[in-house]
């Protein structure tokens, strides 16, 4: 057989490497400094496996089987940030979201001290009075800069630093200096020099950049809250007498027949059972075109219902839904952290201390060598202020929101961040070819029986294995079967199967009657010890002409119903011969599968980004041959049982390549794992799904080509984004350091660092995927 000779009905253990167990919208924090802070406190709970905090999302994602959410959230708020748990797959809202009217009020306060900075820029030495300045500058220091002092605090209670703690010692030194300079000259003659505008506009300018931070960041996030909002919140049920009631989606069960009107949302994944109409499926598989629905077809719940009524049995709801899966996976994909992301962390985690040094070292140095103390203070303050790590901790999660959310908009789910930066390097691609280039709908081309038998005896045996198999060859099979004359399959009826048993890129094993019987390919057939010389002649020929064979072969009647599993059961000839057994060969069956159109292209497109193209695959060398010279693949595997194509995946490793191995079978699984990056096509087996860090929502291998220019782009943001974020800082802090950077400038500088971050980022909403 092929590829994909075993159905996904079979089980394989593919754990994923990150599965969430509680996630929680996290208050408070503001920069790399507090998700390093979080994660440790968390981390220390006992039992937790894993932690995930993302500074973009505010959310942290948590692997701790049995632990109770509410010790986790104590540790949370142990660290001083509050913890709202996320109760199964209802949407996130954030924890914290800064006040517009706030920050207008803000605005409107500092406003007037500005003012005077400007008339001296004219010439003028206007300036506001002392005590209307320092009546302008408090309000703002206490009032709409208490957020600062109190995370602040919070973080020296826990012996950490963060950006609050850098804002709060800055504003309050240029404040406290101020006052100082103000009472100290109360009862001279002239104007004192104070500085509450600086400690008022650092305030402001930090807190409009997290308001216009938060905003982009909500953009960033769209493409998740448009896929959460295609659930609907009731649904159509059609009772047991035929009536129809409007039931909450959570009350509707596995089996229960829904009713979609004209223009509606399809609630639920089913099976059509009465009308016709089309499906939108865009949000989902990024797929333009509706899709044709008649009884018998599936639909997906969160698609749009087109002009036709329809009644749909229920197979799937809640968190088991296609759509919940998707949106756990886009979830899960934002909140991990790619490799790089981790080395930042750990920059992150001394950054504050060592700014907090630097400081220090200005007010000293300028202090004792200028002995001019207030403007050692404020170029102090100067380093504080444009030090913080704002910007550093979001330049990795927006681009991987950003990204992965554009991804999802056009059918392609990346697992998480690790997949997305490997995805970034690959420099070939292994293509399976059954169902990932072909069709994967391959028709029965001929029967060719062994001598003494029938063409319909052939058919009607292997229909007979094959009818429990979601296989596209069983298909094919059981249809052709099903095409003959009645009074033919009448004659030619065989018992129905049973211990069906699916041989990972061989083929079947199953029981029929007293029988035993195998359907397979040579590699099959050579296990077994039977001679196929009879048919070979016609078997080559076959091959030749691109065409898939399967053999047909029983044993004798004696002895259990055993089935070989991967090659270590397979009863040798010899031993069959001593216990009565002998397997002969009964007939030989040929099917045809058509090159997907798009398959060509997919090619074509990838070797226009200097990627190696590879086919790897368990048919015959002139099937895999024919498959080849039509997509133009030029490297070629052929006959490759499962442990094959992992041996081809590691060799091509061996030899200096990035892998991403492409597939859609059981059989695909192992290679798919051993590959730097698995991509499965969601028409394939669940099981390639898991195993594979990338799934598209469309049969189009086009899509393999724009997976990795998205995971390109992608990482290519989240490098120009950590290339900005510590530019500012490389650049800002010798600045301040020197006193080329007043207080206020710094401020603007900081808060412009984390806006320029995000907006970049943001630039990934743009992609459109070449399919």
């Amino acid at each position: 057989m092929t590829d994909m000779q075993s159905s996904g009905s079979l089980a394989v253990n593919a754990v994923s490497p990150f599965r969430p167990t509680h996630r929680f919208a996290i208050g408070g924090m503001t920069c790399a400094s507090c998700v390093k802070r979080v994660e440790r406190s968390l981390g220390k709970v006992a039992d937790v496996r894993r932690v995930s905090v993302n500074l973009a999302t505010e959310q942290a994602h948590v692997e701790a089987p049995g632990v109770d959410a509410a010790a986790l959230q104590a540790a949370v708020e142990k660290a001083g940030y509050q913890a709202i748990l996320i109760a199964g797959d209802a949407p996130a809202a954030a924890a914290h979201a800064e006040s517009g009217a706030a920050v207008a009020m803000a605005a409107l306060l500092t406003a007037p001290l500005l003012l005077p900075m400007l008339a001296m820029a004219a010439g003028s030495g206007w300036a506001l009075p002392a005590w209307l300045q320092w009546l302008l500058a408090t309000p703002l220091q206490f009032g709409f800069g208490a957020r600062f002092y109190k995370a602040g605090y919070k973080a020296v209670r826990a012996r950490a630093g963060n950006m609050d703690l850098l804002v709060a010692l800055g504003t309050s030194a240029a404040y406290g200096l101020s006052l100082w300079q103000w009472l100290g000259t109360a009862g001279h003659h002239g104007a004192p020099h104070l500085y509450f505008e600086a400690s008022a506009a650092v305030i402001t300018l930090v807190r409009l950049g997290k308001w216009l931070e938060a905003r982009a960041r909500r953009q960033t996030a769209q493409a998740l809250r448009a896929l959460q909002s295609l659930r609907p919140d009731t649904a159509r049920v059609r009772g047991a007498d035929g009536r129809e009631s409007e039931v909450p989606i959570a009350r509707v069960a596995v089996g229960d027949v829904v009713v979609v009107r004209p223009g509606g949302r399809i609630p639920v994944d089913g099976e059509v059972v009465e009308g016709s109409s089309q499906a939108d499926e865009s949000m989902l598989t990024g797929e333009s075109r509706p899709q044709d629905k008649r009884p018998g077809d599936k639909v997906t719940g969160g698609s749009v219902n087109g002009a036709g009524l329809l009644c749909v049995r229920t197979t799937a709801t809640g968190g088991q839904t296609t759509l919940a899966r998707i949106v756990r996976l886009v979830e899960d994909a934002q909140a991990a952290k790619p490799p790089l992301q981790r080395a930042v962390d750990r920059v992150s985690a001394v950054f504050v201390p060592v700014v907090l040094a630097i400081a220090l070292l200005t007010l000293l140095g300028w202090g004792l060598a200028a002995h001019d103390w207030p403007q050692a203070v404020l170029d102090a303050v100067s380093v504080l202020v444009i030090a913080c790590p704002c910007a550093l901790g979001l330049a990795t999660p927006a681009a991987v929101m950003a990204g992965t959310g554009a991804a999802a908009r056009r059918g392609i789910l990346i697992r998480d961040g690790e997949a997305l930066e490997t995805a970034y390097r690959v420099d070939c691609v292994a293509f399976d070819k059954t169902g990932t280039l072909t069709a994967g709908r391959p028709a029965l081309a001929a029967v060719e029986p062994a001598a003494g038998l029938s063409r319909g005896e052939v058919l009607a045996l292997a229909a007979a294995v094959q009818r429990g198999s979601e296989h596209a060859l069983a298909r094919a099979t059981v249809q052709a079967w099903e095409r003959l004359p009645a009074q033919e399959r009448s004659v030619a009826a065989a018992p129905a199967a049973t211990s069906l048993q699916a041989l990972p890129g061989r083929g079947l094993a199953a029981r029929v009657g007293a029988r035993r019987v195998w359907l397979g390919n040579d590699a099959l057939m050579a296990e077994l010890g039977i001679d196929v010389c009879a048919l070979h002649a016609a078997a080559t020929a076959a091959e030749n002409d691109g065409l898939t064979v399967s053999w047909l072969a029983a044993a004798g009647e004696a002895g259990p119903a055993t089935a070989p599993a991967d090659g270590a059961d397979v009863p040798p000839a010899s031993t069959a011969a001593r216990n009565g057994q002998i397997p002969a060969l009964l007939g030989m069956l040929t099917f045809g599968d058509a090159v997907r159109p798009e398959s060509a292209a997919a090619v074509a497109q990838l070797r226009r980004q200097r990627i190696h193209v590879v086919l790897l695959t368990g048919d015959n060398a002139g099937s895999a041959a024919a498959v080849a010279r039509q997509t133009g693949i030029e490297q070629v595997e052929s006959r490759l049982l499962p442990a094959g194509k992992v041996r081809a995946v590691e060799a091509l490793r061996g030899a200096g390549y990035r892998v991403a191995m492409v597939g859609d079978g059981i059989n695909d699984a192992p290679a798919l794992a051993a590959a730097d990056v698995g991509i499965a096509l969601a028409g394939g087996t669940d099981v390639a799904m898991q195993t594979a860090g990338i799934t598209l929502m469309r049969d189009d291998p086009r899509l393999v080509a724009d997976a990795i220019d998205i995971s390109r782009r992608t990482t290519r943001k989240i490098h120009q984004n950590l290339f900005w974020a510590f530019v500012y800082n490389v650049i800002g802090l010798p600045l301040a350091a020197l006193g080329w950077l007043n207080p206020v400038l710094a401020g603007t500088a900081m808060a412009l660092s984390s806006v320029c971050v995000v907006g970049n980022a943001l630039l990934l909403r743009r992609w459109r995927p070449r399919a």
